[in-house]
């Protein structure tokens, strides 16, 4: 017995990891630590640039684990720490040295709380991953806050502007966004939607259509797109919740209906009856 509890410890050291989704969770990491090495040589458009990579990286990553059945526990927790990287830390060094640093300590705490509620976000997330709806995201995603960051930066430079001219709007931004990663909104959550499965014609075209609109204007186009989504969990958590009172509603109406005797039940309860 002793001998077998050996031979499966020894087999379980010697499990490795898989490479493929790894290997993008690396490359989303390294595209986030350029982010940071860009900001504070204040290369603000460079980092953006990098911070949206490494949101590519991070959605195929996971994408990759699903469609080769490489998921592993290893690379859930190894996803996190790169996200708390390239989604936390990044965007909350790019956003300080870009607008809030002359607000000194205002500016770096705004940084500061937008980074603990990514970790918390995250953390919950991880907890939450196998009881929540797949369909939804509680609370905004890191990537999105993070890539909403880098398309303001490079909105503002396609439009001519500074990243100083924003001042209080740029502060209460990321605040904003720090909060609404750790509320209880509702955020679509793009995991179902297979590629591999056949869809409507009318998705591809939608898809092309939008690929030509984002490479006509990408800086404006992409901010307006990531903006939307931003400000759609309130409006998604509002009308789940009219629907679940509506449905609440018509169950409770249901279940408070006079009971109503059918014509089977009165015949049935003639035949019982006794005979004099």
């Amino acid at each position: 017995m002793k001998s077998k509890r050996k031979k499966r410890t020894r087999r379980n050291r010697k499990r490795g990891i898989y490479l493929l989704p790894n290997l993008f969770t690396s490359a989303s990491l390294f595209s986030g630590f350029y982010a940071i090495i860009a900001a504070i040589q204040d290369r603000f458009e460079a980092a953006a640039i990098a911070i949206l990579v490494s949101c590519l990286f991070d959605a195929l990553d996971g994408k990759i684990a699903r469609y080769t059945h490489t998921n592993s526990h290893f690379g859930t927790e190894y996803d996190s720490l790169s996200d708390l990287v390239a989604f936390g830390v990044a965007p909350g060094i790019l956003a300080f040295q870009w607008t809030l640093a002359p607000y000194g300590r205002l500016g770096w705490l705004a940084c500061f709380t937008y980074l603990v509620c990514g970790a918390l976000r995250l953390a919950r997330f991880n907890v939450q991953v196998h009881v929540q709806n797949p369909n939804f995201f509680k609370g905004l995603p890191i990537p999105g806050a993070a890539a909403f960051i880098a398309s303001l930066i490079l909105f503002t430079a396609a439009m001519g502007g500074a990243g100083h001219s924003l001042h209080w709007l740029a502060l209460a931004i990321v605040y904003s966004l720090a909060f609404l990663m750790v509320s209880g909104l509702d955020y679509f959550s793009f995991k179902k939607f297979e590629i591999r499965k056949q869809k409507p014609f009318n998705v591809l075209v939608s898809i092309i259509l939008m690929m030509i609109v984002v490479a006509y204007r990408p800086r404006i186009v992409l901010f307006f797109l990531i903006g939307g989504y931003v400000l759609s969990g309130p409006i998604i958590t509002i009308a789940r919740t009219r629907a679940r009172k509506a449905t609440s509603k018509v169950q409770v109406a249901m279940m408070d209906l006079p009971f109503i005797s059918t014509k089977d039940d009165a015949e049935e309860g003639a035949d019982t009856q006794p005979v004099h």
